[in-house]
């Protein structure tokens, strides 16, 4: 099981062509991820989860301190590498375990169902069965989008550059690549995450300080519940 220190982690929306041009910029004087392909990224997609109360959307819309979501990710529609993750955050910075899963336990959740307990299931799957089974905890949504993954290792920075991020509630068809989804930002709206452990370079600091990019806190998973529950009341 794979577990990271706390990390400072700042999100900010972008509009395009700033984003392009801050990727470019950048991609000059960082690294690639070596997981991209040529086109230097790739694909993601996420199942997050909340309880009936829709607690971790409130979580985060109210900046509870701490607070964790679950999720089950993917990369490029793949179902060769599925990882369970928990997201942490705690006074200002975030944490994030994660550990695989087979597809076979990821099909059955995605159906509904709650695992069996196995003796030889990694602690992070046990505790989200065990939350399935006392908060009613339960997959209620997909997050999709592309991304651009820069890194440099002193500081273990990681900025990257997300792409036309929308959101599905058929979690059934998690692996499907034809399926539907909706936008969940304006027209040429994107969103650019940079992640670091004690400290940023300043040579990186330096480009991203344009004066023209809007600092959020919301989440992906809270932007696209928000589009979902806005229209499941209309």
């Amino acid at each position: 099981m794979k577990n990271d220190k706390w990390r400072h982690e700042f999100k900010y929306l972008s509009p395009e062509y700033i984003l392009k041009e801050l990727e470019l910029r950048l991609g000059s004087l960082m690294l690639h991820d070596k997981h991209t392909g040529q086109g230097g990224s790739y694909a993601i997609r996420s199942i997050y989860f909340d309880d009936i109360y829709n607690t971790c959307y409130f979580e985060n819309e109210s900046g509870t301190d701490p607070r964790e979501k679950f999720r089950i990710r993917i990369y490029n529609c793949s179902s060769e590498r599925i990882s369970l993750e928990l997201k942490q955050r705690e006074k200002g910075k975030c944490h994030k375990i994660s550990t695989p899963i087979s597809k076979e336990t990821c099909e059955e959740i995605m159906a509904g169902k709650i695992p069996k307990v196995q003796n030889e299931y990694p602690f992070l799957l046990k505790k989200l069965i065990a939350q399935m089974l006392c908060r009613g905890l339960k997959p209620v949504c997909i997050v999709a989008y592309e991304r651009v993954p820069l890194i440099w290792e002193e500081g273990n920075v990681r900025v990257t550059f997300d792409r036309n991020i929308r959101s599905s509630n058929d979690i059934r068809h998690f692996f499907d690549k034809e399926i539907a989804f909706r936008p969940i930002l304006g027209l040429n709206t994107n969103m650019i995450e940079v992640k670091f452990d004690e400290f940023l370079p300043d040579f990186i600091n330096e480009v991203l300080q344009t004066g023209r990019l809007s600092q959020t806190s919301f989440s992906k998973y809270y932007l696209c519940r928000k589009y979902n529950l806005a229209a499941e009341t209309l």
